[in-house]
């Protein structure tokens, strides 16, 4: 367990595992490390997995300054260089897989590959019923979240408990904040693994979208595999947003992408 100074930020970090290759793995909104729940371990099997508690999450108090992935990416790029690795394999849940992605975009000489694990690649991607409750998030509703395990894991790590209702408007504002990062999918340069669970909180139809943009889906693989993109689109079923990260099937579709020479 330890603490790197970036960007203002005491950002907490603790190491599992251990071998040649580093993999970040970014947990998911109002949520911390402890939340990565049996997929940590799994995932350190043969690797250094570096879990981080991400801008005022868990461990990590919060800063003066909005929470968006753009920042935060850069955080992790921060990281990325305090611990000495040339590139990382970088993996994100949720809220954490928009961090993710805009690490590879914003760093692409420091991503190996990249694991986004339920998240659309614009605001507009998430399903009606999702967009309306986003809409309601704001001052008034942070006294209720205090009735959530959320706020019990927040109130347990928090450095400053009293930060609750400041972490939460931030965060209203950050999920109804519009984004659109499509052409910048598009770019990469490194393989992606995009994993959705058939019961997201976005379409099917959006994460075959998504796939496109990294050149999935567009023609036929040939019939030894050779034309097919170096990205990869795992949909688990009779999963939701809310456990496609702890199914055994996501962590194994990221193990064999991550071993893929």
């Amino acid at each position: 367990m330890s603490y790197a100074d970036v960007n203002g930020l005491h950002l907490y970090y603790e190491e599992h595992g251990a071998g040649e290759q580093t993999l970040i793995v970014l947990h998911g909104g109002f949520g911390a490390t402890e939340t990565l729940g049996p997929a940590l371990p799994k995932l350190a099997a043969g690797r250094r997995v570096v879990a981080v508690d991400l801008q005022g999450h868990g461990r990590t108090a919060d800063i003066d300054r909005p929470i968006r992935p753009e920042l935060m990416a850069d955080d992790i790029a921060a990281l990325i260089g305090h611990l000495g690795v040339e590139r990382a394999d970088v993996l994100g849940y949720s809220f954490g897989a928009g961090v993710a992605v805009r690490t590879a975009i914003q760093h692409p000489d420091l991503v190996r590959r990249l694991v986004v694990v339920s998240v659309p690649y614009r605001h507009s991607g998430w399903l009606p019923d999702v967009l309306a409750a986003q809409a309601r998030m704001g001052p008034e509703s942070a006294e209720p979240m205090k009735q959530t395990p959320m706020y019990d894991l927040y109130a347990r790590l928090a450095p400053r408990v009293e930060d609750w209702q400041t972490l939460h408007i931030k965060m209203g504002d950050f999920i109804q904040h519009e984004y659109d990062w499509s052409e910048e999918i598009a770019a990469l340069p490194m393989p992606v693994l995009l994993v959705a669970a058939d019961a997201d909180s976005f379409s099917p139809v959006h994460a075959a979208e998504f796939y496109a943009l990294l050149g999935g889906g567009q023609r036929d693989a040939g019939w030894n595999g050779s034309d097919r993109t170096a990205s990869r689109l795992a949909i688990i079923p009779g999963a939701s947003h809310y456990n496609v990260f702890d199914r055994p099937e996501t962590a194994d579709a990221a193990i064999a992408f991550l071993d893929d020479k």
